[in-house]
Protein backbone atom coordinates (compact mmCIF):
# COMPACT_ATOMS: atom_id res chain seq x y z
CA UNK A 1 0.00 0.00 0.00
CA UNK A 2 1.26 3.46 -0.75
CA UNK A 3 2.73 5.12 2.30
CA UNK A 4 0.26 7.49 3.92
CA UNK A 5 1.49 11.03 4.38
CA UNK A 6 -0.03 14.51 4.40
CA UNK A 7 -0.01 14.69 0.61
CA UNK A 8 -1.82 11.36 0.25
CA UNK A 9 -4.45 12.38 2.80
CA UNK A 10 -5.01 15.74 1.10
CA UNK A 11 -5.27 14.19 -2.37
CA UNK A 12 -7.70 11.55 -1.09
CA UNK A 13 -9.87 14.24 0.50
CA UNK A 14 -9.83 16.33 -2.68
CA UNK A 15 -10.81 13.36 -4.84
CA UNK A 16 -13.55 12.38 -2.38
CA UNK A 17 -15.00 15.89 -2.45
CA UNK A 18 -14.90 15.91 -6.25
CA UNK A 19 -16.55 12.49 -6.38
CA UNK A 20 -19.32 13.69 -4.05
CA UNK A 21 -19.95 16.71 -6.25
CA UNK A 22 -20.00 14.59 -9.42
CA UNK A 23 -22.40 12.13 -7.81
CA UNK A 24 -24.82 15.00 -7.27
CA UNK A 25 -24.70 15.89 -10.97
CA UNK A 26 -26.68 12.87 -12.08
CA UNK A 27 -29.02 12.53 -15.03
CA UNK A 28 -31.37 9.95 -16.49
CA UNK A 29 -31.12 8.03 -19.73
CA UNK A 30 -33.97 7.51 -22.20
CA UNK A 31 -35.79 4.18 -21.91
CA UNK A 32 -34.37 3.62 -18.42
CA UNK A 33 -36.12 3.47 -15.01
CA UNK A 34 -36.37 6.87 -13.27
CA UNK A 35 -34.20 5.68 -10.39
CA UNK A 36 -31.34 4.76 -12.73
CA UNK A 37 -29.07 7.80 -12.88
CA UNK A 38 -25.81 8.33 -14.73
CA UNK A 39 -23.02 10.18 -12.95
CA UNK A 40 -19.24 10.27 -13.22
CA UNK A 41 -18.35 9.93 -9.55
CA UNK A 42 -16.25 6.80 -10.17
CA UNK A 43 -13.72 8.83 -12.15
CA UNK A 44 -11.97 10.24 -9.03
CA UNK A 45 -12.08 6.73 -7.52
CA UNK A 46 -10.23 5.34 -10.54
CA UNK A 47 -7.58 8.03 -10.14
CA UNK A 48 -7.30 7.28 -6.42
CA UNK A 49 -7.04 3.52 -6.97
CA UNK A 50 -4.23 3.58 -9.51
CA UNK A 51 -2.24 6.47 -8.05
CA UNK A 52 -2.84 6.28 -4.29
CA UNK A 53 -3.92 2.67 -3.70
CA UNK A 54 -7.04 0.69 -2.69
CA UNK A 55 -7.48 2.23 0.76
CA UNK A 56 -7.61 5.71 -0.73
CA UNK A 57 -10.07 4.57 -3.42
CA UNK A 58 -12.30 2.98 -0.78
CA UNK A 59 -12.32 6.18 1.26
CA UNK A 60 -13.20 8.19 -1.85
CA UNK A 61 -16.15 5.88 -2.54
CA UNK A 62 -17.47 6.00 1.02
CA UNK A 63 -16.97 9.73 1.53
CA UNK A 64 -18.66 10.60 -1.77
CA UNK A 65 -21.82 8.82 -0.61
CA UNK A 66 -21.79 10.74 2.65
CA UNK A 67 -21.22 14.05 0.85
CA UNK A 68 -24.05 13.36 -1.60
CA UNK A 69 -26.57 12.32 1.04
CA UNK A 70 -25.73 15.24 3.34
CA UNK A 71 -25.72 17.93 0.64
CA UNK A 72 -28.39 16.73 -1.78
CA UNK A 73 -30.27 13.92 -0.10
CA UNK A 74 -31.70 11.03 -2.08
CA UNK A 75 -34.33 10.61 -4.75
CA UNK A 76 -34.27 6.82 -4.58
CA UNK A 77 -35.26 6.37 -0.92
CA UNK A 78 -31.55 5.57 -0.26
CA UNK A 79 -31.77 2.47 -2.45
CA UNK A 80 -29.35 3.90 -5.01
CA UNK A 81 -26.89 4.82 -2.29
CA UNK A 82 -27.17 1.32 -0.82
CA UNK A 83 -26.42 -0.19 -4.23
CA UNK A 84 -23.35 2.03 -4.54
CA UNK A 85 -22.18 1.05 -1.07
CA UNK A 86 -22.59 -2.65 -1.81
CA UNK A 87 -20.68 -2.25 -5.05
CA UNK A 88 -17.61 -0.63 -3.47
CA UNK A 89 -15.95 -3.95 -2.59
CA UNK A 90 -16.66 -5.32 -6.06
CA UNK A 91 -15.11 -2.22 -7.58
CA UNK A 92 -11.96 -2.04 -5.48
CA UNK A 93 -11.01 -5.64 -4.69
CA UNK A 94 -11.24 -7.41 -8.09
CA UNK A 95 -9.74 -4.47 -9.95
CA UNK A 96 -6.79 -4.22 -7.58
CA UNK A 97 -6.35 -8.02 -7.44
CA UNK A 98 -6.07 -8.32 -11.23
CA UNK A 99 -3.81 -5.27 -11.34
CA UNK A 100 -1.46 -6.88 -8.81
CA UNK A 101 -1.58 -10.32 -10.44
CA UNK A 102 -0.50 -8.78 -13.75
CA UNK A 103 2.43 -7.06 -12.03
CA UNK A 104 0.92 -3.57 -12.14
CA UNK A 105 1.77 -2.89 -15.77
CA UNK A 106 -0.02 -0.50 -18.12
CA UNK A 107 -1.74 -3.50 -19.72
CA UNK A 108 -2.83 -4.59 -16.24
CA UNK A 109 -4.69 -1.30 -15.79
CA UNK A 110 -6.81 -1.93 -18.89
CA UNK A 111 -7.45 -5.62 -18.15
CA UNK A 112 -8.34 -4.93 -14.52
CA UNK A 113 -10.84 -2.26 -15.57
CA UNK A 114 -12.49 -4.61 -18.06
CA UNK A 115 -12.76 -7.28 -15.37
CA UNK A 116 -14.21 -4.67 -13.03
CA UNK A 117 -16.87 -3.69 -15.59
CA UNK A 118 -17.97 -7.30 -16.03
CA UNK A 119 -18.00 -8.15 -12.31
CA UNK A 120 -19.90 -5.01 -11.36
CA UNK A 121 -22.47 -5.60 -14.10
CA UNK A 122 -23.08 -9.19 -12.98
CA UNK A 123 -23.32 -8.02 -9.38
CA UNK A 124 -25.77 -5.30 -10.39
CA UNK A 125 -28.05 -7.94 -11.92
CA UNK A 126 -28.10 -9.94 -8.68
CA UNK A 127 -28.32 -6.84 -6.49
CA UNK A 128 -31.21 -5.32 -8.42
CA UNK A 129 -33.20 -8.54 -8.64
CA UNK A 130 -32.73 -9.63 -5.03
CA UNK A 131 -32.01 -6.51 -3.00
CA UNK A 132 -32.38 -3.00 -4.38
CA UNK A 133 -35.50 -3.39 -6.56
CA UNK A 134 -37.51 -5.09 -3.78
CA UNK A 135 -36.27 -2.43 -1.34
CA UNK A 136 -37.22 0.33 -3.76
CA UNK A 137 -40.69 -1.15 -4.14
CA UNK A 138 -41.04 -1.36 -0.36
CA UNK A 139 -39.81 2.21 0.12
CA UNK A 140 -42.34 3.44 -2.44
CA UNK A 141 -45.09 1.38 -0.79
CA UNK A 142 -45.72 -0.51 -4.02
CA UNK A 143 -45.75 -4.20 -4.96
CA UNK A 144 -42.74 -5.33 -6.97
CA UNK A 145 -44.96 -6.09 -9.98
CA UNK A 146 -46.26 -2.53 -9.91
CA UNK A 147 -42.72 -1.16 -9.96
CA UNK A 148 -41.92 -3.33 -12.98
CA UNK A 149 -45.10 -2.11 -14.70
CA UNK A 150 -44.13 1.49 -13.96
CA UNK A 151 -40.73 0.87 -15.53
CA UNK A 152 -42.47 -0.70 -18.51
CA UNK A 153 -44.16 2.63 -19.19
CA UNK A 154 -40.78 4.11 -20.23
CA UNK A 155 -39.50 0.96 -21.92
CA UNK A 156 -42.14 -1.32 -23.47
CA UNK A 157 -39.60 -4.16 -23.69
CA UNK A 158 -39.71 -4.48 -19.90
CA UNK A 159 -42.58 -6.74 -18.88
CA UNK A 160 -41.22 -8.68 -15.91
CA UNK A 161 -38.17 -8.96 -13.67
CA UNK A 162 -36.13 -10.92 -16.22
CA UNK A 163 -36.74 -8.39 -18.99
CA UNK A 164 -35.98 -5.61 -16.49
CA UNK A 165 -32.55 -7.14 -15.90
CA UNK A 166 -31.97 -7.74 -19.62
CA UNK A 167 -33.17 -4.40 -20.98
CA UNK A 168 -32.45 -2.02 -18.10
CA UNK A 169 -29.92 -3.28 -15.56
CA UNK A 170 -27.35 -4.75 -17.95
CA UNK A 171 -27.26 -1.96 -20.56
CA UNK A 172 -27.41 0.79 -17.94
CA UNK A 173 -24.51 -0.58 -15.92
CA UNK A 174 -22.41 -1.30 -19.00
CA UNK A 175 -22.92 2.29 -20.15
CA UNK A 176 -22.37 3.93 -16.77
CA UNK A 177 -19.42 1.87 -15.57
CA UNK A 178 -17.67 1.83 -18.95
CA UNK A 179 -18.03 5.60 -19.32
CA UNK A 180 -16.56 6.19 -15.85
CA UNK A 181 -13.69 3.77 -16.40
CA UNK A 182 -12.77 5.08 -19.85
CA UNK A 183 -12.84 8.72 -18.72
CA UNK A 184 -10.97 7.82 -15.54
CA UNK A 185 -8.26 5.96 -17.47
CA UNK A 186 -7.60 8.72 -20.02
CA UNK A 187 -7.76 11.45 -17.38
CA UNK A 188 -5.30 9.42 -15.30
CA UNK A 189 -2.99 9.24 -18.31
CA UNK A 190 -3.06 13.03 -18.62
CA UNK A 191 -2.59 13.65 -14.90
CA UNK A 192 0.28 11.19 -14.64
CA UNK A 193 2.08 13.06 -17.40
CA UNK A 194 1.83 16.47 -15.73
CA UNK A 195 1.69 15.77 -11.98
CA UNK A 196 3.93 13.18 -10.24
CA UNK A 197 1.40 12.80 -7.39
CA UNK A 198 -0.99 11.08 -9.79
CA UNK A 199 1.40 8.70 -11.53
CA UNK A 200 0.27 5.09 -11.91
CA UNK A 201 1.44 2.74 -9.19
CA UNK A 202 3.61 0.32 -11.13
CA UNK A 203 5.57 -2.64 -9.80
CA UNK A 204 8.78 -0.65 -9.93
CA UNK A 205 7.35 1.67 -7.30
CA UNK A 206 7.02 -1.27 -4.86
CA UNK A 207 3.70 -0.03 -3.50
CA UNK A 208 1.73 -3.06 -2.44
CA UNK A 209 -1.03 -4.19 -0.13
Amino acid sequence: MKKWNVQTIVLTAMLAGLAGALMSLEFSLPMMPPFYKIDFSDVPSIIALFSLGPVSATLVEVIKLIVKVVTVGTNTAYVGELANLLGIALFILPTWFVYKKMNKTRKAVIVSLIVGILIRTVFACFCNACITLPLYAKAMGMPLDSVVQMIGSVNPSIKDLISFIAFATIPFNLIKISANYIIGYFLMERLSAIRPSFKFIYEANKYDL
